[in-house]
């Protein structure tokens, strides 16, 4: 079942590349307390996520947090150590990145989706959200992975 706006997110554990390395941060680390932006990408360095997804993100960064937004964080099935480098070849300074490596996170969101067609196994459907202290108040999923419409910086931006 997928979640839905009202919902609170499950408990997960991500991975994020800290100065000594790996270090592991629970949903609770993340949106408790706090106002997040949350866009999940199929994968980093993919054409539709590298090329028209983060860069709304990164370019419109100011104005989602002059918005009140305490963070945004992108999340992926990818490894930490590939998430890292995409920030830091995307430019995205200022932005969480936060790897689900195993896709217990979309899975348990049921935002996972199945990529095998393309050889890439199970990956996060593409979507951004609006987390207030661990509940969902704003949910734009794409219905093609392709995509980066619904869920595109400007799109949240008008409903934030």
């Amino acid at each position: 079942m997928t979640i839905q706006v009202g919902d609170h997110l499950p408990q997960a554990t991500f991975r994020v590349n800290g100065p000594d390395g790996p270090q592991a941060r629970t949903t609770d680390d993340v949106f408790k307390g706090r106002r997040v932006v949350l866009v999940g990408v199929p994968g980093a360095f993919t054409p539709s996520c590298h090329r028209n997804h983060l860069p709304g993100f990164v370019q419109n960064l100011s104005e989602i947090k002059a918005r009140g937004i305490d963070a945004v964080a992108v999340t992926s099935v990818n490894d930490v150590f590939v998430l890292d480098a995409w920030a830091k070849a995307s430019g995205a300074e200022g932005i969480e990145f936060l790897a689900d490596g195993n896709a217990d996170f979309a899975k348990a969101t049921g935002l996972d989706m199945d990529g095998t067609g393309f050889g890439l196994g199970t990956r996060s459907k593409r979507y951004a959200a609006l987390i207030e202290d661990g509940v969902v108040r704003v949910l734009n999923i794409e219905e093609s992975p392709s995509k980066a419409e619904a869920s595109g910086a400007e799109a949240l931006l008008k409903v934030i």
